[in-house]
């Protein structure tokens, strides 16, 4: 395999030497329109000419297997708008020989497309397919080098190993064949185990859940929510619907049920999305989030069913105490901040912070609940939302337009701080600016605030998410360092 490579190497030094460039012929139309052709011309004539020069150079490097400088030198020439067949294919060689096939592939592959004729290009992209199991796209692309040039030792050479490993893959697969015919005695007694297995499965299923159809022909869950929760007493309401304290009939443990509003679910599209929504937050295990423990529907309604916490919400706390002082007010967020930086670490936005979706259990512990309007972000920074959602106070203003980003919590979680502090949310402290959104500063109201609240708070609240704090450990960090 080194003898193929030297050949491979030698060969591509041959073939990249600079090529003459073809001067273009001047046509006189007057004194300064042929000079200005003719400058034009003498310095495309020294682009290509400083272009073949820094091929031969990278085609040395490749000879010397200095991978890491092509890569480095070739990426820039194509960055600045290079369009050469042989830039990509010294690209594609420089992986081929790092073993990145993936990369090779690609660069062979732009190489080709630029130049259908380039059989360097065919019989590196062929060297990779082979290295990756794939025989028959390598012997394609090996046939076709061969066939552009007949002499080409590296592809002949390639073609063999490619035939030979093709035949003892053949004899391989044969001689397993035949082995797989002879099953023995144990196999049979391991599919009737399983098939018995799965039978009692399946009957136990139909025994215990089955399928209903409402008028609409909606599939949901056959289940007595009266039957298998008992309701003790309504213990809040939000725009969501209402909660109530229940009690698991069959787990034997206080739970909470939320039962979303009629209203809401006012099609089997949107029915579906907040299911699956729903499922995609009970998928969420933190110490620091409220667990919700299933999503329960019926014909006429949906439930949630969440964790129980013994304890008040920062809401009904500040409706007692009226704020917290600052070392208070980083205990309760301490937890906040870490329920949603993991949250987030799973690309999900709870889009309704707000101080009743802040529950402080009377062990100590805060934890964040209501993941009712929660998105997520699949593959993106932001989700645009069709059904705009939430608490108006805290909403950012790029999710009371309808786009919801994890910056939107940041903005969302700062309202809840200021709040937290002194008692009231910005946009009702006498002298707020409703045009300019300048908030009165927390140092100006109570005397035991620093500065440095005032900067944290106002750079979250910037409508510029892209200016604000970018992530919950940084929100966390920088309140935590402020005495």
């Amino acid at each position: 395999m080194r003898n193929l490579r030297l050949h491979f190497l030698f060969f591509l030094l041959f073939i990249s030497l600079p090529a003459f460039a073809q001067q273009k012929a001047i046509i006189i139309e007057g004194p300064y329109g042929s000079q200005e052709q003719q400058n034009s011309s003498q310095a495309e004539a020294q682009q290509i000419a400083n272009l073949n020069t820094k091929i031969e150079e990278l085609t040395k490097s490749a000879a010397r297997e200095d991978y890491a400088y092509i890569q480095k030198e070739a990426s820039k020439l194509l960055a600045n708008g290079v369009q050469d067949s042989r830039v990509e294919r010294l690209l594609a060689l420089s992986y081929e020989r790092q073993e990145n096939c993936k990369n090779a592939i690609y660069y062979a592959s732009q190489a080709i497309a630029r130049q259908p004729s380039d059989a360097q290009a065919f019989a590196i992209r062929a060297s990779c397919y082979y290295k990756e199991g794939d025989n028959l796209r390598a012997t394609e692309d090996i046939e076709r080098a061969l066939e552009l040039n007949p002499n080409y030792l590296f592809a002949q050479e390639l073609k063999n190993l490619i035939d030979n490993h093709g035949s003892a893959s053949a004899r391989q697969k044969a001689l397993r064949q035949k082995n797989r015919n002879k099953l023995p005695p144990w196999f049979f007694v391991y599919i009737f185990c399983v098939l018995f297995a799965l039978g009692v499965l399946v009957f136990w299923h139909f025994r215990t859940v089955y399928a209903l159809k409402d008028k609409k022909g909606t599939a949901y869950t056959g289940i007595n929510i009266k039957e298998k929760y008992n309701f003790i007493r309504q213990i809040g309401e939000g725009g969501m619907g209402k909660v109530y304290e229940a009690y698991d009939n069959v787990l034997k443990r206080r739970v909470a049920v939320k039962r979303i509003r009629p209203e809401l679910l006012t099609s089997d599209y949107v029915r579906e999305q907040f299911l699956s929504e729903a499922r995609m937050v009970a998928m969420l295990r933190h110490p620091c989030i409220v667990e919700i423990y299933t999503v329960i529907e019926t014909a006429n309604s949906l439930y949630l069913v969440f964790e129980y916490v013994d304890g008040q919400t920062l809401e009904t706390r500040l409706d007692i105490d009226n704020n917290l002082s600052l070392e208070d007010a980083k205990k309760v967020f301490s937890s906040v901040c870490k329920g949603l930086a993991y949250a987030h670490s799973q690309d999900v936005v709870h889009g309704d912070l707000k101080p009743g979706n802040i529950m402080i259990a009377d062990n100590g512990i805060t934890k964040v609940m209501d993941f009712g309007v929660a998105k997520k972000l699949a593959g993106s920074d932001k989700k645009e939302i069709k059904n705009l959602a939430g608490t108006p106070a805290y909403m950012s203003p790029e999710q009371q337009k309808g786009i919801m980003s994890k910056q939107s919590d940041i903005y969302s979680l700062s309202v809840c701080l200021y709040e937290t502090l002194c008692g009231q949310v910005p946009w009702t402290i006498e002298g707020f600016d409703v045009e300019t959104k300048k908030i009165i500063p927390l140092s100006k109201l109570l005397p035991n605030i620093p500065p440095a609240v005032d900067e944290l708070i106002e750079q979250c609240l910037d409508a510029d998410p892209e200016k604000r704090v970018q992530t919950m450990e940084e929100f966390w960090e920088r309140l935590s360092k402020i005495k």
